[in-house]
């Protein structure tokens, strides 16, 4: 189940918040002895957090199915997508799992029981097992804002207390407000350089194909230019992908491509998916001061649209 995005909070009692957690959702699926972590697109993640395997080991069920965000935080508990995606150059951050749901128990679909109830049992679940739990945040949604927006935190998740768990949908019931502007995006293409890469094309699926959506430069250190060059390179192709490529003219703040420009871009297939933070869209449809924040295995690039 996920959330639809929004551009202001829902009030009420009939409402919860939560912290929108940087990382990756999945579900842990624990069966007696045997622990499975799931991505969104059903990979297993199993053997790629082993900390996390073991830690589900202590869950106070033989049978579970948790849904959460597997997450990369610091000594102070503040998550870092970069640092999950690239742990050996974090050492000081240690990756967790935050479950905010718990959808089966011994043998018991729960997906059909309001999330309150869901909440209780989670709670009791978890006991100590080192699976740590997505609290309710206190007060009213300006309140949540200011708290979660003084931390540098990405956003806020607002769920009705009585929703059922529907798998597969965005439903109106789940909610998400974005405080920090970053979306996934399809890379495209790129600009070589002196590491592999200088400059990633980035896009989007709308009206007629995928939709150049800007260039994102900022964000990459040369190690990491080094290790998106080597995950693209593979997927070379000799025709772009945009089908609103190339421009008339370059964009303001730099977003567009030009026909003399597209001769100094290397292209390629589709299927590989960023994480890129911005400030705003331009007027012309560009990311304004774009910047990587990593790649995304965990969503398939057929996905992607232009989130309002």
């Amino acid at each position: 189940m996920t959330a639809r995005t929004v551009d202001t909070l829902p009030a009420g009692e009939e409402w919860s918040y939560e912290v929108k957690l940087d990382g990756y959702r999945a579900l842990i699926i624990k069966d007696g002895d045997r622990i499975r972590i799931r991505s969104r697109n059903e990979k297993d993640l199993t053997s790629a957090y082993p900390a996390v395997a073991r830690a589900a080991t202590g869950l106070l069920a033989s049978q579970v199915v948790l849904d959460g965000e597997i997450v990369a935080v610091d000594a102070g508990g503040r998550p870092s997508f970069q640092a999950l995606q690239h742990r050996s150059a974090h050492p000081n951050h240690t990756v967790v799992f935050y479950a905010f749901d718990l959808v089966h128990e011994d043998g018991v679909d729960l997906t059909g029981e309001p999330l309150e109830g869901r909440r209780a049992r989670l709670t009791r679940v978890l006991g100590d097992s080192g699976i740590l739990r997505s609290i309710e945040l206190p007060g009213t949604p300006q309140d949540v804002i200011a708290a979660v927006s003084g931390l540098g935190l990405e956003g806020v998740i607002a769920k009705q207390r009585a929703s059922r768990y529907t798998p597969g949908e965005r439903h109106s019931s789940w909610v998400k407000l974005k405080l920090d502007r970053q979306q996934e995006f399809v890379i495209g293409g790129y600009r070589p350089g002196p590491y592999g890469i200088d400059t990633l094309l980035v896009g989007y699926h709308g009206e007629g194909g995928l939709r150049f959506a800007g260039k994102v430069r900022a964000g990459f250190t040369p190690h990491l230019r080094r290790e998106v060059f080597t995950r693209i390179a593979q997927l070379k192709a000799t025709r772009c992908p945009f089908v609103d490529l190339p421009h008339p003219k370059a964009a303001r703040w730099g977003g567009g491509v030009t026909s003399e420009q597209m001769a100094e871009m290397q292209w390629v297939t589709p299927v590989m998916v960023a994480q890129v933070r911005f400030v705003e869209w331009t007027s012309e449809g560009h990311l304004r001061h774009a910047a990587f924040l990593g790649l995304r295995t965990d969503k398939h690039a057929s996905d992607v649209r232009r989130e309002k």
